[in-house]
């Protein structure tokens, strides 16, 4: 049994892995922004951290854990784009990052578990799949700034704690927010998608397999060490996910096919293009190193996470 401190606890991921955490017997605390916020939905009691930057004081939080998981970040920013974009997302996660490593450091903290993404590796892959060997080549400024925390952290920790580095792609499941939600509500509505016949493949992860990689890690740390890519055991194309949303929520999609070019063009001049471009390229995670280092099978198939979140999404649907 350790002493967790979650950042990020009461957050999509965090919920799913305080429920994992709690069912091992783990005794967790976390963090929120909310300053009317005491305790998460399951009890876990709260610290208020209102803003997470190079100032932040996380001595009360970070006090007596054994163990801090780090999920908190900034990973969307409205109207900004360019060097203040990246600015604002380095303040957060690099310089907040680093400001918790050292805590956690000079606390007496014996693990740090840092949740980054795979796009501090890159958004694309070849053939092979994209591996913790592959030198990074992030393509935006969220994914250099989650590369360059990844570094402050590794140097902050100046070798005192075991330190863990997960880089997952797109994570899905109960309570997941953004562009995942949107397609749900496309596949809902049986909209017209331009999707048909696109032969990528992209890696997922659903937060139930994620929580129970992070659990293990806290399990095993002697095994953790390092930086490790992770993901569901197959990649699926975007027709196939869209077709496969479909089956888990009842509807039957409406798909056609559309020229890539056409579908480019149109992302351009909607200035969507790099969601156009996740949408029909290939990024495969390899998490075989994670796989082998640990002994690891994710619990949770493909078709049994999307049952769970679509089961989770009615719910939403009947009580809203």
């Amino acid at each position: 049994m350790s002493r967790v401190l979650i950042t990020g606890a009461c957050g999509f991921v965090g919920s799913a892995l305080c429920r994992e955490l709690r069912g091992r017997g783990h005794l967790l605390s976390g963090t929120t922004r909310d300053p009317a916020r005491k305790q998460g939905g399951d009890g876990t009691p709260l610290y208020v951290i209102p803003d997470m930057d190079g100032a932040t004081d996380w001595s009360r939080a970070v006090s007596g854990a054994d163990v801090v998981i780090h999920l908190a970040a900034r990973t969307h920013i409205t109207g900004g784009a360019g060097a203040k974009a990246l600015d604002l997302y380095r303040q957060t996660n690099v310089e907040g990052s680093r400001a918790l490593a050292e805590a956690a450091a000079a606390a007496g903290v014996r693990q740090f578990v840092f949740l980054s993404s795979i796009k501090a590796a890159g958004e694309r892959s070849g053939g092979e799949g994209l591996a913790e060997r592959t030198e990074p080549a992030p393509e935006d400024a969220y994914g250099l700034s989650k590369l360059e925390a990844e570094k402050a952290v590794q140097a902050a920790d100046g070798g005192r704690m075991s330190l863990t580095i997960l880089r997952p792609p797109l994570i899905y499941g109960p309570g997941v927010r953004a562009n995942f939600l949107q397609l749900l509500d496309a596949c809902e509505a049986r909209r017209p998608l331009p999707l048909a016949g696109i032969e990528n493949r992209r890696s997922l992860v659903f937060v139930g397999n994620l929580a129970h990689a992070v659990a293990e890690c806290i399990d095993r740390p002697e095994a953790a060490e390092g930086i490790f890519h992770i993901a569901d055991s197959e990649p699926v194309s975007t027709t196939g996910l869209i077709r496969a949303i479909g089956r888990a929520l009842g509807r039957r999609q409406r798909l056609f096919p559309v020229p890539k070019a056409v579908l480019r063009i149109g992302g351009s001049i909607t200035a969507r293009r790099s969601a156009v471009d996740r949408l029909l390229g290939s990024l495969v995670v390899d998490g075989s190193r994670f796989r082998s280092a640990l002994g690891w099978t994710p619990p949770y198939d493909f078709e049994l996470g999307l049952a769970e979140t679509a089961d989770w999404y009615r719910r939403q649907n009947t009580t809203s």
